[in-house]
């Protein structure tokens, strides 16, 4: 770094910057300095969010009727943990909770380790009936999905059918259903 009197060098009487200075060489470093320089340090303020999301919960309103007589309570209901939430807790961006993930190695473990308590609180909050289970499974792409597709997970065409086709078809239809009405009638008759 540079001591005040470079600085003042670079500058006029105005306090401008003078023509052609290289006022950005001074810089020792470039760009903002990383927030977090030890993993322990990430895995700590972490684990700060996760003992705030406990003394935090969310409060809801219950009314209770009890031998004619209402009662109106508040109810602590669990907070779900969220990455976006813990990002916010701890002064991040989500994007560069992302790039941590792929571009930092020596935060990689803490990150999946972060997750890991996520998805496993979110999971066993559904599960005992204290979180939404539909929202989360949702979440943790947990949901019964139906995915439909053709060939190669190509959309589905429906086939164009010859008018012949069509005629075949329903002339399949009605003789089966001709079937069953007359396997009936004569039931009907054999029980008479």
């Amino acid at each position: 770094m540079t001591d005040d009197n470079t600085q003042a060098e670079n500058r006029g009487e105005d306090g401008r910057f003078l023509k052609e200075n290289r006022f950005w060489e001074a810089r020792a470093s470039h760009g903002r300095p990383p927030i977090y320089n030890d993993p322990e340090h990430l895995w700590n303020d972490c684990c700060a969010y996760f003992e705030w999301t406990i003394r935090n919960p969310l409060w809801e309103e219950k009314v209770f009727a009890h031998q004619g007589e209402i009662t109106k309570a508040d109810v602590a209901r669990m907070r779900a943990m969220t990455l976006a939430a813990m990002c916010n807790f701890l002064g991040i961006d989500h994007t560069t909770w992302r790039a941590w993930r792929s571009e930092r190695s020596d935060l990689s473990p803490i990150i999946e380790r972060v997750e890991n308590v996520i998805w496993t609180q979110k999971f066993e909050g559904a599960a005992a009936g204290l979180l939404n289970a539909n929202l989360i499974s949702r979440e943790l792409g947990l949901a019964d999905r139906k995915e439909h597709t053709g060939p190669d997970g190509e959309p589905l065409k429906p086939s164009a059918l010859t008018d012949v086709e069509i005629a075949r078809r329903l002339a399949f239809l009605l003789e089966s259903g001709a079937r069953k009405l007359t396997d009936q009638s004569n039931q009907t008759e054999n029980e008479v």
